[in-house]
């Protein structure tokens, strides 16, 4: 086993847990470790990049432009989480990184080739993508919601719990991967709503923010509640 695969912190959640050490091995020697800054796009819409990833740390979002040319995020991609489609390219999304970010990538043509060798590895990627989609169709819900306050503790559960290491609880502690302005996108707010309501849940002592990033949940059970009205 390569030194990067043992002390690869997604090791237990990403879809190669599945294999053995050997067969994760043999994966392994595929792939290649690749760093990124925020702001550097992964793939672009449009071109035939042939190739995918598994997010070992930081996160991204998948994004589109509508005619006017405004920004819509349609998922998000935590650690553990896979980037790039195994049968044809991100044609009309840019992937793009929230935070700096190192991936484990493969070309399409060899993932297609472990996926055959090894039919676990090729499960553990259809539970993940099924997952994801689940994932980004509660993003795009939230704008359903008539309560901005409910859209945000959603948000911020949401990012909690793609932060733990825990499937059954969220990360007591977390740092936002998005902006203010990228919130508001999500949620279908203005930047200024977004500023207010992370002010009333922390004058409520729900949560507590730290920093210029960092968010405690210092009432989850409050923050589930809130997060579950309408």
């Amino acid at each position: 086993m390569s030194l990067a695969c043992a002390t690869c912190p997604v090791r237990d959640s990403a879809a190669c847990a599945v294999l053995s050490e050997d067969e994760r091995s043999a994966l392994a020697a595929l792939g290649r470790t690749r760093a990124i800054k925020r702001g550097e796009t992964l793939f672009a819409a449009g071109e035939d990049a042939a190739a995918c990833a598994t997010l070992v740390s930081g996160a991204l979002k998948v994004s589109a432009y509508d005619e006017e040319g405004d920004e819509r995020i349609l998922a998000l991609i935590h650690p553990a989480g896979f980037a790039g489609e195994l049968f044809q390219p991100f044609a009309h999304y840019d992937v793009t990184a929230l935070s700096d970010s190192t991936l484990c990538t493969f070309s399409q043509k060899d993932m297609e080739a472990a996926i055959e060798r090894f039919p676990a590895l090729g499960g553990a990627l259809l539970r993940r993508s099924q997952e994801d989609l689940h994932a980004a169709r509660g993003l795009l819900s939230l704008t359903t919601r008539r309560d901005a306050k409910s859209r945000i503790a959603v948000l911020i559960l949401g990012l909690a719990q793609a932060a733990s290491d825990s499937p059954c609880h969220p990360a007591a502690r977390f740092d936002l991967p998005l902006t203010r302005g990228e919130i508001a996108n999500l949620a279908g707010l203005t930047i200024e709503t977004v500023s207010r309501r992370l002010t009333q849940l922390e004058a409520e002592g729900v949560i507590t923010r730290e920093g210029a990033r960092g968010i405690a949940l210092s009432d989850p059970a409050r923050l589930k509640a809130i997060a579950g009205s309408i």
